[in-house]
């Protein structure tokens, strides 16, 4: 099946045809649906390197995460995996490790393979993150860079919500498991937990990675700590934290409240509710990767940087202190 086979079908010349499927928005809407529900009768399939040849652009976007075992960037990967779709787009997926060195590497390897970049690269340095920008499309996930556009979800705000929730219910003593080093959200999540809740006296605990066994070893410190609520940046160690406490015979929110930075009780992962940020992990994705599209068309894009607000989903594992429990 060639082009001008499709070109016949559709009416229009082959030109048309061609920038239908390279350049659609070079023509009418009309025509693009035309030459395309041609194309799918006749099963033409327009090859990639014949649109990076005559386009400059090879139609694929790469999106970045840490890992693929951290349940939070399913939904991310999730809303990015749409976006691409109905830009036209093929989107790969890397996994960066939350390394800096091997996210270099990746961008230096896939800069002449792909159209731009979507990451959640909490910690690379700024100055190189600013550098592949210059020389190729790259948003960056929550983590904001000057010049770089970005997509933030405020879990600070959100972790300020928490911070007056525990606050008042008599809560004196919280513990915040933190982050990895080096992450540029985690010290603005702390500080906004502690604004938040000025009576309170907010131990910082970590650094930890968003993995189930740190939050299994993280209760002793907690409980070191004399602290009688918990709040984790990650929903993985919140699960953690629980198995630990239930195999030791303690409970929540009757010996320590628990609160999470996201929520996974849509997996059916939190028992019992754990109190949590909704988190628009799916559209933060789905907009990185819409903003990254457009920066690679090129089209108009959207505003630089877009913040997405949270909601505060209280539950069963936070409650008063014990010694203040009714």
């Amino acid at each position: 099946m060639r082009l001008e086979d499709v070109a016949r079908a559709a009416g229009v010349s082959a030109s048309t045809v061609s920038r239908a499927l390279a350049r659609p928005d070079m023509i009418s809407e009309a025509t693009r649906s035309r030459v395309l529900e041609a194309a799918e009768r006749l099963g033409y399939r327009h090859h990639p390197a014949a649109r990076a040849l005559a386009t400059g652009r090879t139609g694929l976007l790469a999106f970045g995460v840490p890992s693929l075992a951290n349940p939070y960037h399913a939904p991310l990967i999730a809303g990015a995996q749409q976006a691409a779709e109905e830009a036209g787009c093929e989107l790969v997926v890397v996994v960066t490790d939350g390394s800096p060195d091997r996210e270099a590497a990746l961008f230096a390897r896939l800069a002449d393979r792909v159209d731009g970049f979507a990451a959640l690269i909490p910690g690379s340095p700024a100055a190189r993150l600013a550098e592949v920008a210059a020389g190729l499309p790259l948003v960056t996930l929550d983590r904001r860079v000057r010049g770089v556009p970005s997509i933030v979800i405020d879990t600070p705000g959100g972790m300020a919500a928490l911070g007056a929730h525990l606050a008042g219910l008599g809560h004196r003593r919280v513990a915040y498991l933190g982050g990895p080093a080096g992450s540029w959200l985690d010290p603005r999540r702390l500080a906004a937990l502690r604004e938040a809740a000025p009576g309170c006296e907010v131990r910082a605990l970590g650094p930890y990675l968003p993995e189930y066994q740190a939050g299994i070893g993280a209760l002793d410190e907690v409980l070191a700590a004399g602290c009688t609520a918990v709040v984790a940046y990650s929903s993985t160690l919140t699960l953690g934290v629980l198995y630990a406490m239930t195999a030791r015979g303690l409970s929540a929110p009757a010996d320590l409240s628990l609160a999470s930075a996201d929520d996974l009780s849509a997996a059916g992962l939190a028992v019992p509710d754990v109190t949590a940020l909704r988190v628009p992990s799916r559209a933060a994705g789905r907009l990185a990767v819409e903003r990254l599209a457009d920066l690679a068309a090129p089209r108009p894009a959207g505003p630089a940087h877009t913040l997405l607000p949270v909601e505060m989903i209280v539950r069963s594992s936070s409650g008063p202190p014990p010694d203040r429990a009714p």
